[in-house]
């Protein structure tokens, strides 16, 4: 036995002399191991090994035992001086790490399956090494705001799903002052709420205040369950610099000015009530708020950490697309970078990557959120009326390792931002981590391994066209995805099956 970082004691093979004759399979896969239903792999008790293995607080060689879909037990140490009864994936100096976690995902079905959908979305997250998703309440029609809304959305997921998916209910002024109606939705199993402090742009979602938020989360204590929040609000009193004049919609400067940094400042300010209501003996004491997609790193992300230090329970995410763009790149007409808030200056985007380095942002998140192309008005070229939002859900991994080498980020911290934190968000005690007894959810990727995302590579997002990352050179290619021990990503090849679990809060 052996003890984590976190004290926990777990099992861990001693080296040991040869025991039996192994079956060896070295990746890639021969088609021989291609097969019929949920899994590329037709085992279900095999163990898959490394010389970079993310677990235990470490980053080494070590074989991992697969058993039922659970991670049964991990062998630490030079694992070829083993010889394991059962069969054993070797992946040389491949990296094994705990599969991504995205808690920012609009999967846009029912309703508006022409944006995206389950199927292509996580056939897109199985592609790009993400496990488990959960899809948001807004963008698909009807958005997910009741029971019976989160019954037509599970229904819509059925047979669909190639990774695990969750789903957060909507908090909105229908709901909020209603603790009964609040109830059955969190009773049905949403892992927590969401609410936007600005128009949503879909009209079956609007805007809540921080009265109605203080409200939700007294009903969200109950369940111990997160508020997400979307924290732009137009401020009482706006700046002289706001849009007047003739201005150039085409222009990404013209959209930068009509969302500036006051308006997520003025959202998080109006949140300080709300967030001491959630420290010890608060008003909402076992609630939770968390930011989403934070871009604002100066007053925004101050009050963050002040909130942080006075004992709130509050977290916040930022999303690739801010770590890897500054608006200075960002060409005239190219509404494929529009999304709100806005990607900001270089200076920004520095300031964004010493805090997730220093622990004040804590985790990352895609916030995939595409449409169908039309409205991205790509001819046009208007930011302003465009419809907002990046396409990524496949590249969030090879993005963040791609634009993240020359901060000197590690696997480890790669591992707590999109798999440890965004699971204890999400409340899924079993999975974010290489443990035993958690969900065998592990990807294997190469983090040398270079390519373009050229109309040659494989994209599996409905419309791949619309994606801001199209062109880039990265870094850190995918090799395989499993989840709860199905291969169900290879060699660019999915299972045949789609198996994977809609995930509910009991």
């Amino acid at each position: 036995m052996a003890a984590s970082a976190k004290g926990r004691l777990v099992p861990v093979l001693a080296v040991a002399a040869a025991l039996a004759a192994v079956l060896l399979y070295r990746a890639p896969f021969s088609k021989s191991l291609g097969g019929e239903g949920c899994s590329l792999l037709p085992h279900d008790h095999f163990w898959i090994a490394s010389e970079r293995v993310v677990t235990l607080g470490r980053v080494g060689p070590a074989a991992v035992e697969v058993k039922g879909g659970l991670i049964n037990a991990i062998a630490v140490g030079d694992y070829r001086n083993f010889v394991l009864r059962r069969p054993l994936l070797d992946y040389g100096d491949a990296v094994i790490m705990p599969g991504l976690i995205d808690v920012h995902a609009h999967l846009d079905e029912p309703g508006r399956e022409e944006w995206e959908g389950f199927s292509t979305g996580t056939r897109a997250a199985a592609a790009g090494g993400i496990t488990t998703l959960v899809d948001m309440p807004l963008n698909s029609f009807p958005s997910t705001v009741s029971e019976e809304t989160l019954k037509l959305k599970l229904e819509a997921a059925r047979d669909k799903l190639f990774v695990d998916v969750g789903f957060w209910g909507g908090l909105v002024p229908e709901n909020a002052f209603n603790p009964s109606a609040l109830e059955s939705l969190l009773n049905a199993g949403v892992l927590g709420l969401k609410s936007f402090m600005c128009p949503s742009g879909i009209n079956d979602f609007p805007m809540t205040n921080s009265t109605h938020i203080e409200e939700g989360l007294v009903t969200l204590a109950k369940y111990r369950r997160p508020l997400l929040i979307h924290a732009e609000r137009i401020p009482d009193v706006e700046d002289d610099d706001g849009l007047d004049g003739e201005l150039d919609p085409r222009s990404y400067a013209t959209y930068l000015k009509s969302r500036p940094p006051a308006w997520e400042e003025s959202a998080i300010r109006d949140l300080q009530r709300a967030m001491k209501d959630t420290e010890a003996g608060g008003r909402s004491e076992g609630a939770h708020i968390h930011i989403v997609h934070l871009s604002d790193a100066k007053a925004s992300l101050e009050l963050m950490k002040d909130a942080k230090r006075s004992g709130a329970s509050v977290t916040v995410e930022t999303c690739p697309h801010y770590l890897a763009f500054s608006a200075d790149e960002v060409p005239d007409g190219d509404t494929r970078f529009k999304c709100a808030p806005p990607i900001r200056d270089g200076m920004n985007r520095e300031n964004l990557w010493k805090a997730l380095l220093d622990g004040h942002i804590d985790m990352l998140s895609s916030d995939h959120s595409p449409s169908a192309p039309d409205l991205k008005l790509m001819e046009e070229g208007n930011f302003l009326k465009a419809w907002g939002g990046i396409s990524s859900l496949q590249f969030v991994l090879p993005v963040t390792w791609s634009y993240g080498k020359k901060y000197g980020i590690t696997l480890n911290q790669l591992a707590a931002w999109w798999s440890e934190n965004p699971a204890k968000l999400a409340g899924q005690k079993n999975k974010g981590a290489i443990l035993p007894g958690y969900h065998a959810d592990i990807v294997v990727w190469k983090p040398e391994a270079q390519f373009e995302l050229d109309d040659s590579h494989s994209v599996y997002h409905k419309h791949r066209n619309i994606s801001a990352y199209l062109g880039k050179e990265l870094s850190g290619k995918v090799l395989s995805t499993f989840v709860r021990g199905n291969l169900v990503f290879a060699e660019d090849k999915h299972a045949k099956a789609a198996c994977g679990v809609t995930i509910l809060a009991k």
